[in-house]
């Protein structure tokens, strides 16, 4: 996977734009930013989104901006030469491939057959957008268009929105999620930038998903770990589940054995995706404790404890079941 398919994918969703006017380029950049999407894909539909990528890349540099709907060959030496990251197309035209590998820019071509999907591979492309989503048959196609390609990424786009992005997301073969709801087009004819802002925000908060897990408490010892648990049991009905270094109470309290991160005890936030949770949270300047990292048998890390502590509390992030 290149480094523009790891970024896209750490951030779960890119924005598809649609800009009449190039001065709209820079506050929309950095409306984004403030609602924690970082990355943009400007669309050919218009003459202005040329200029508009450039002034992105030139201006705003700590955003990922690359060219969507791009038809022809012209248009790709167009998007190259105004600094794009990458291009989009809406379909598989082996012309556009071929210009932006000799440009240097990643492509993600709309793929949604299997036919389309086996010429990708052809030429040697795994992460191809998928479109349009909904109207094509939507997450469950999509899985089953996945089954016989599993080195395939799909990038989901149309009719994309913040009832079903999480959904999508959570199927292992979706790289991020094209979506136009957040920057519409009232939105930025009004020049609301704060309610651009706004949407993206409620837009990262269903796609992590975050939400407490537990609460650890740090007992001595076991014994003492034991007794804890029995009194919430006693008191609570909270059944208690004795493990190898902690003891649960339900599954909202976990009483360690022995005193583990943190002053007072550790609170766990669960996740709908770490690998996301943990790149925007390193985005807004959180450090994190890497030598705490656990991971599953295929090496993906499912939990993680932050630097540090809130309140006396460790933190950690920890994946939901899937």
């Amino acid at each position: 996977m290149n480094t523009i398919a790891e970024t896209l994918e750490k951030i779960g969703i890119v924005p598809v734009i649609k800009i009449d006017d190039p001065a709209q380029a820079v506050p929309l950049a950095h409306a984004l930013i403030a609602g924690g999407i970082p990355c943009a894909e400007v669309t050919f539909r218009t003459v202005q989104g040329e200029e508009a990528i450039r002034r992105i890349k030139e201006e705003v540099p700590d955003i990922l901006v690359g060219a969507g709907t791009v038809l022809t060959v012209d248009q790709v030496d167009r998007a190259a030469a105004a600094g794009a990251a990458f291009a989009v197309s809406p379909g598989y035209n082996p012309r556009i491939v071929e210009r932006c590998r000799e440009k240097g820019i990643p492509i993600f071509p709309g793929c949604s057959t299997p036919s389309d999907v086996e010429i990708a591979l052809e030429a040697g492309l795994t992460n191809l957008k998928f479109f349009p989503a909904e109207q094509a048959g939507g997450l469950d196609y999509i899985k089953a268009l996945a089954g016989p390609f599993p080195q395939v990424r799909f990038m989901p786009t149309g009719g994309i929105n913040a009832s079903n992005i999480a959904a999508y997301l959570a199927f292992e073969k979706i790289l991020a999620c094209g979506g136009s709801w957040m920057v519409g087009a009232d939105l930025l004819k009004a020049g609301n930038y704060e309610g651009i802002t706004a949407l993206c925000k409620e837009a990262v908060r269903n796609i992590l998903g975050f939400s407490l897990a537990h609460i650890g408490i740090n007992a001595q010892n076991a014994e003492e770990a034991l007794k804890a648990a029995g009194l919430f049991e006693a008191f609570f009905g909270f059944t208690s589940k004795d493990g190898n270094s902690s003891v649960f109470a339900g599954d909202g309290v976990e009483i360690m054995k022995s005193p583990y991160l943190g002053k007072n005890g550790h609170i766990a936030i669960a996740v709908n995706s770490l690998l996301r949770a943990q790149a925007h949270l390193e985005r807004r300047g959180v450090a994190f404790n890497k030598e705490s990292a656990k991971t599953d048998a295929k090496g993906a890390v499912i939990a993680i404890y932050l630097k540090d502590e809130i309140a006396g509390f460790a933190v950690h992030l920890v994946q939901k079941k899937r």
